[in-house]
């Protein structure tokens, strides 16, 4: 009875195993062709000698425009000349003027240039007002021109006594324009008469005026500058300041130098160029 409890039992045993295995190899089939049928066939990378496949051709691009730059026009650190005369406030003049009058303390300086006298006079001027202003700067801010009354006419460093448009000078308006930019109260005169002047002086207020040489004799020159302007010139155009007069004699500053000329004389050297002047408005 022993040895058929054993043959039966291991007839059943070796029954499940080989039900066992059958199941096992039955499920390494199925995983095998799973395996076979989902993982992709990968091509071999082409090698260093070989044609390569094409790449997907990428969108080309267009490229932008590069952005317009617009140029800023920074304003002009020099000054520009009005050439329209402007309006002078009426200012009383008394009928009966004093005899005499004379300004102290006009300190005039040594003009640098040769033909700098309008910026000397202009500075040494504006500093009897309390306004200090360097005569090389002034000079270099004043506008060019072939129109004395425009602007400065020829190099500054050029000969004195020529006309335009050779080496010159410069008249009044531009003069005064720039003296205003800098603060002063100045104005540019035209004809202007003797007894204007001497009010000026008698107020306390040195006038810069136009006049040939060294305040002496002159002859009026007519001049037609390139934009038709008709201008009165002079050769030995030169630029003082009146600080003074009595009944015989005006005084001037001219740079350094003080002297005085005859009442006349002054007279007929300021009037060669038509009385022109820059005064002191308050």
């Amino acid at each position: 009875m022993g040895w058929l409890f054993v043959g039966i039992l291991t007839l059943a045993l070796g029954g499940f195993l080989g039900w066992a295995f059958f199941i096992f190899m039955d499920g390494y089939s199925t995983v095998q062709a799973f395996a076979h049928t989902s993982t992709p066939t990968l091509s071999p990378s082409p090698s260093a000698t070989g044609t390569a496949t094409p790449a997907k051709a990428q969108p080309t691009l267009t490229p932008l425009p590069p952005p317009t730059a617009t140029r800023r026009i920074l304003p002009s650190l020099s000054p520009t000349a009005s050439h329209t005369p402007i309006p002078i406030p009426t200012r009383y003049v008394s009928p009966t003027p004093p005899p005499n009058s004379k300004i102290e303390g006009f300190v005039g300086d040594k003009q640098a240039l040769p033909l700098s006298c309008e910026a000397s006079a202009a500075t040494d001027w504006a500093a009897f007002f309390g306004i200090q202003i360097d005569e090389l700067a002034f000079q270099s801010q004043l506008p060019v021109s072939d129109n004395p009354q425009s602007g400065f006419v020829g190099d500054v460093e050029g000969n004195w006594g020529r006309v335009p448009p050779e080496p010159y000078g410069i008249h009044p308006e531009p003069v005064a324009h720039l003296l205003r930019v800098y603060g002063a109260s100045a104005w540019a005169m035209h004809n202007m008469s003797w007894e204007s002047l001497k009010s000026e002086i008698y107020a306390g207020h040195p006038v810069i005026v136009w006049v040939v040489g060294h305040v002496a004799r002159g002859t009026p020159v007519a001049y037609t500058a390139s934009d038709g302007s008709e201008i009165t010139v002079a050769r030995y155009e030169h630029t003082v300041v009146v600080t003074g007069f009595d009944d015989h004699q005006v005084w001037i500053a001219d740079g350094k130098d003080v002297y005085t000329r005859s009442i006349e004389r002054f007279l007929e050297s300021w009037g060669v160029l038509e009385n022109l002047a820059i005064i002191w408005r308050d």
